[in-house]
């Protein structure tokens, strides 16, 4: 069976058409290998995928991830891929990366109002939407084994030593966008970090033959 192509919005085609893979450095594709072999090792067997995105708060490079992830897999026709992410503690989604990921062309419903807001993200007009919201990496929401877990800041890296349940551990640090919080910046150096990591979760998926 060929896998159907999913249909993402637009706007989100038109910004993944500005991704340029070649500004990619050979240091971080040296850093993006074991996800590749991972994903690989697992559509070659037709096994299901999980990836964990894991930072301290997951409140925004894990976030950023695990949307870009999944929208990378439906655009490469990727399937049976789940993506999830978590924090060694849960705070909330920070606003600025629900605004991000908005100009990038997904369409962002608020389910809940409280201090830790639930989000609905989509992609596409006929995939699930992502769910977006603040919690630890093996809160009940997430999958309890055959995960890979995928560290996303080196805080979160030196403070989990040990995933329960995770059939791999890979590194991927991204650079911490909240130390331009409040400043004129804000906004450029949160679409700079989404634009780089949904770059490098494009490579990822370019590179694995389904």
């Amino acid at each position: 069976m060929i896998p159907r192509k999913t249909i993402l919005f637009k706007t989100i085609e038109n910004q993944i058409s500005t991704f340029d893979l070649k500004n990619i450095t050979e240091e971080r594709k040296i850093i993006l290998q074991p996800l590749i072999d991972f994903i690989q090792e697992k559509v070659s067997h037709q096994q299901q995928i999980r990836l964990n995105f894991i930072c301290t708060h997951n409140s925004r490079r894990s976030h950023l991830s695990q949307i870009w992830a999944q929208t990378a897999a439906a655009y490469f026709k990727i399937e049976n891929l789940f993506c999830y992410s978590g924090g060694t503690e849960a705070t909330a989604l920070f606003p600025m990366v629900a605004k991000t990921v908005e100009q990038s062309g997904f369409q962002i419903k608020r389910l809940s109002t409280d201090s830790n807001p639930v989000y609905a993200i989509k992609y596409s007009d006929n995939e699930h939407p992502i769910i977006g919201f603040s919690k630890t990496y093996d809160d009940d929401f997430n999958p309890k084994s055959g995960f890979a877990a995928i560290l996303t800041c080196s805080q979160a890296d030196g403070d989990c030593p040990f995933i329960t349940g995770a059939e791999k551990r890979i590194s991927i640090p991204f650079e911490d966008p909240k130390i331009f919080d409040n400043t004129a910046q804000q906004a450029e150096k949160y679409l700079e970090r989404s634009i780089q990591i949904g770059t490098e979760m494009l490579y990822v998926f370019s590179q694995i033959n389904a």
